[in-house]
C-alpha cells in the first residue's frame, strides 16, 4: 500500500467512541493481539487502522520520527497487506492470495526494529481467499509477544468464524453531518454547496461513498443502480450496461454504488425487523462474487452487469 493516501492522512474525522476505547486499552497495558474493525464499506476503517497503528508506534505527532515513516509508508514494525493492484488491467485484484499473507509470518517472527511493537494491517479481510483466510488464522492462533493485528472488514461474514472469534471487535458508525462536511470539503473543496449536499444526503455517512459519488458527474450511474434496485426490463438492461461501458471507471463505479445501495437497504430491512434483510444480503453477497470472478478470469463485463442487474432487481 506504498503511497497510499489513508496511511499519510493526519486527519481522523468522526470515530472518537472507537477511537478512546482502544486508546484506554492501550494505555492499561492488557492490548489483546488482534483486532477487527468493522462497519459500513468507506466509513474510513482503513484510515482508523493506520491511526491505531501510530499510537501502537508511537507516531500519533506527524513530524516525530515515527509518524514521518507511518506517512512515507517505511516504518520497519509496520506490515499493511491488501487486494494489490493489477498495473496491466488498472484495477485492484479479486481476492488477497496465500502469498499476500505468508510475508506476514516472516515479518512476525523477526525482533521489532524500533525495539517495541510490530503492526500488520490487513486491509479488506472480507477478500481473504480460502487458503490466505487458513494462513492468516494460524498466525492467530499462535501470536507473538508484543505483535498486534488490525483487520478491516466490511462484510465480517464473510469471514471463518474461527477468525472472527479470536479478534477484539471495534464497530465503527457513520459520520454525523459536520464531520462529513468536513471530508467532504477535503476531498473536493471546489465542489459547488449544490454538489456537496447532494453527496452528502445520499452518502450516508460514509466518506468513501461520498467519494464515489463525487466521481459520478451528476450522479447518473447512481441513478442507473437505483432503477436498476427498483426492477427493469430485459432491453433496458442491456441499454443501461452500455451506458455504464461507455464511462470511463463506469464497470468498477456502478459495481461498488450497487454494493453500497444492496447493503444501506440491507442494514435497513434488518433495522425494521423486515425478513427482506436476508434476500438483500444474499444479494449483496451473489454480486460482489461475481464482480470477483470477473476481475480474475477476464469475463465478459456487459454479461457481469446484466446478470449482476438480474440478481439485484428480484432482491
Amino acid at each position: 500500500m506504498q503511497g497510499d493516501p489513508r496511511q499519510a492522512s493526519l486527519h481522523l474525522h468522526g470515530h472518537t467512541e472507537p477511537l478512546q476505547a482502544f486508546r484506554k486499552i492501550f494505555e492499561s497495558g492488557r492490548l489483546p493481539h488482534a483486532w477487527l474493525i468493522t462497519g459500513p464499506p468507506g466509513i474510513g476503517k482503513a484510515t482508523f487502522a493506520f491511526r491505531l497503528a501510530r499510537m501502537i508506534l508511537g507516531g500519533e505527532e506527524p513530524e516525530s520520527p515515527a509518524g514521518r515513516r507511518v506517512s512515507a509508508a517505511t516504518h520497519a514494525d509496520l506490515l499493511v497487506v491488501s487486494r494489490s493492484f493489477d498495473e496491466k488491467k488498472q484495477r485492484y485484484r479479486g481476492e488477497i492470495v496465500a502469498d499476500e499473507v505468508r510475508p506476514i509470518n516472516a515479518f512476525l517472527r523477526r525482533t521489532a526494529a524500533e525495539g517495541g511493537w510490530r503492526v500488520v494491517i490487513v486491509d479488506g479481510a472480507e477478500w481473504l481467499n480460502r487458503s490466505a483466510a487458513n494462513a492468516l488464522l494460524k498466525i492467530l492462533e499462535e501470536p507473538p509477544p508484543a505483535a498486534v493485528l488490525l483487520l478491516t472488514c466490511s462484510a465480517p461474514g464473510r469471514l471463518l468464524p474461527t477468525i472472527r472469534s479470536r479478534c477484539r471487535r471495534l464497530e465503527l458508525e457513520p459520520l454525523d453531518s459536520m464531520d462529513m462536511m468536513a471530508v467532504l470539503r477535503e476531498i473536493r473543496p471546489e465542489a459547488s454547496a449544490e454538489e456537496i449536499s447532494r453527496v452528502q444526503a445520499a452518502a450516508h455517512g460514509a466518506p468513501g461513498r461520498a467519494a464515489a459519488f463525487l466521481a459520478d458527474q451528476n450522479g447518473q450511474i447512481a441513478s442507473l443502480v437505483e432503477e436498476t434496485l427498483n426492477g427493469i426490463s430485459a432491453s433496458r438492461g442491456y441499454e443501461i450496461a452500455e451506458i455504464v461501458l461507455r464511462k470511463d471507471g463506469g464497470f468498477n463505479l456502478f459495481f461498488s454504488l450497487l454494493s453500497d445501495f444492496l447493503q444501506e437497504r440491507a442494514r435497513q430491512a434488518a433495522r425494521q425487523g423486515n425478513a427482506a434483510c436476508v434476500g438483500l444480503a444474499g444479494a449483496w453477497e451473489a454480486i460482489m462474487r461475481l464482480q470477483s470472478e470477473t476481475e480474475r478470469f477476464n469475463l465478459d463485463k456487459q454479461e457481469t452487469l446484466l446478470e449482476a442487474m438480474t440478481i439485484a432487481s428480484i432482491a
